[in-house]
């Protein structure tokens, strides 16, 4: 199992890149289409972290820019009718945090916005995944008890302007996403409105 490539990013391919690693061996490595490896220049030293899918006619390397994003692509091709296709799709649709989101709000429609995903792949994206990659800042979900009175007040006015949004017609996942985005605290549940909506547009 070849779990990263380190090397020199030869050139472009359909889907992908070549890394030409010490050996002198070009390897071809498919990646995601938003990965931010693309915007490495050809000649630069790079470093790809694989995972490596061995058929019987075909042996392929998938290729990311971190640890968590290959974890999230190993995970998704565990899940029936996804596969190495599917998982790339939207793993170059959704970013790390927004499919954690999409699957810990059983957010099947933010999901299926990937190519080739339908509804009912998503939603079983999420039956089978939301216990290994739908946990989130364990922070947020903390009971008001366990807060200090401060924050007891502030996590109320957040979760106020996001059921707001929700109401406004966002999904959980976009609105959870745009009012944590607000870096203000002590804010009333009007102002985290305003200030996630201007996230949104």
């Amino acid at each position: 199992m070849i779990r990263y490539v380190k090397g020199v990013y030869s050139m472009n391919v359909n889907g992908g890149i070549v890394v030409e690693i010490q050996s002198g061996l070009g390897l071809e490595i498919f990646l995601p289409v938003n990965s931010p490896i693309y915007r490495y220049g050809e000649g630069e030293t790079i470093k790809v972290y694989t995972s490596m899918i061995v058929k019987e006619d075909d042996i392929r390397l998938y290729g990311f820019h971190n640890r968590e994003s290959l974890d999230l692509f190993e995970k998704l091709i565990t899940v029936s009718g996804v596969g190495a296709k599917g998982a790339m799709s939207i793993v170059g649709t959704l970013d790390t945090d927004q499919l954690k989101r999409a699957v810990a709000f059983e957010d099947a429609k933010e999901i299926a916005r990937a190519n080739g995903i339908g509804k009912k792949t998503a939603e079983r994206i999420i039956l089978e995944l939301k216990d290994k990659i739908g946990r989130i800042d364990k922070d947020i979900n903390k009971p008001s008890s366990d807060l200090p009175e401060n924050l007891k007040v502030a996590e109320d006015e957040r979760t106020e302007a996001i059921n707001a949004l929700i109401a406004l017609g966002y999904t959980k996942a976009e609105a959870f996403g745009a009012v944590s985005s607000v870096n203000d605290e002590g804010l009333s549940s009007q102002e985290y409105i305003k200030k996630a909506l201007k996230n949104l547009f």
